[in-house]
């Protein structure tokens, strides 16, 4: 079993960076031993401030992989269906933050909060912050069975990118920087910026409404309550508009790129346009050129 680095933190990722992993058991490996070890890693007391900052949802997190590993057997009793050996057996979602941004108890909400969305409430998970490096970090384990033990989470196409999205509006909300490919660097915070200003109210407006779209909104009601819980002030009337939390005024969505006028939000929603290369090249990051690591 390879075991999951402690220090993952890319300064020319931006930030938080965010990265993805599916679990599988591996060969000559049991269910139960992968899911112990990957989660006695992530709870290790010397790293979570001996078990403070571990929180979890619909699991008990001294028991979590047993109990994942019971909701496995039942999903095959349920089924009928024969597990493989590629199966993946639960997600690994890494996330970590700017050396002294953040406190462990934020980070531990943040990621609670990210595995939330992301799994929709259907799945149980732990998440474990480790404080023990110079940046704090949180990872974060969940079941690829889904509670009712007959589906299991599917990993999608471009799943980075709306986890990086989903992120970065979590921590607009709670008042961290989003850098957009800073260059790396161990000097100040303008030389890790590389030498770029931070980015404007504008671009972040941007930026919530791409985390609000990735979030799977169905309509533009849908869209507009997503921006709302995202923290957003919301302004109806010929031309909908948006203050964020770090914005002084409302700003019309048509006021931005192409991208956010309400006509193509609408278009985006329905997947009838997709946003402009300048957009997407924000979610090329090597996390999803690479091969998963297993755990």
């Amino acid at each position: 079993m390879k075991k999951p680095p402690s220090s993952f933190f890319s300064e020319g990722d931006g930030m938080a960076t965010t990265r993805l992993m599916p679990l599988h058991a591996g060969k000559g490996r049991s269910v139960s031993a992968a899911l112990c070890r990957a989660t006695d890693y992530v709870k290790n007391p010397n790293k979570t401030g001996n078990g403070e900052w571990v929180s979890a949802y619909g699991c008990n997190p001294d028991i979590a992989d047993q109990e994942f590993l019971f909701s496995k057997r039942r999903y095959e009793v349920l089924t009928g269906r024969e597990p493989k050996e590629n199966d993946v057996i639960a997600y690994h979602l890494r996330q970590s933050f700017r050396p002294g941004e953040i406190s462990p108890a934020k980070a531990n909400k943040i990621g609670y909060d990210l595995a939330m969305s992301l799994t929709k409430g259907k799945h149980a998970f732990i998440v474990c912050t480790h404080v023990d490096k110079h940046h704090i970090h949180s990872h974060i384990i969940f079941n690829s069975t889904a509670f009712g033990c007959t589906g299991k989470f599917r990993n999608f196409w471009r799943s980075s990118f709306a986890i990086r999205r989903i992120s970065d509006m979590l921590c607009l909300e709670n008042g961290l920087s989003v850098v957009e490919h800073p260059q790396p660097s161990r000097g100040s915070y303008g030389a890790w910026l590389g030498g770029r200003k931070p980015v404007t109210v504008r671009d972040k407006l941007e930026r919530f409404i791409d985390a609000a779209l990735a979030s799977g909104c169905k309509d533009f009601d849908g869209f507009l309550a997503a921006m709302r819980t995202a923290g957003a002030e919301v302004k109806r009337g010929k031309h909908p508009a948006f203050r964020i939390p770090v914005g002084k005024r409302f700003i019309r969505c048509d006021s931005l790129g192409a991208d956010y006028t309400e006509a193509a939000i609408r278009e985006r929603i329905s997947g009838r346009r997709t946003a402009a290369e300048r957009v997407r090249r924000n979610s090329d990051t090597d996390d999803e050129r690479q091969t998963p690591e297993t755990a």
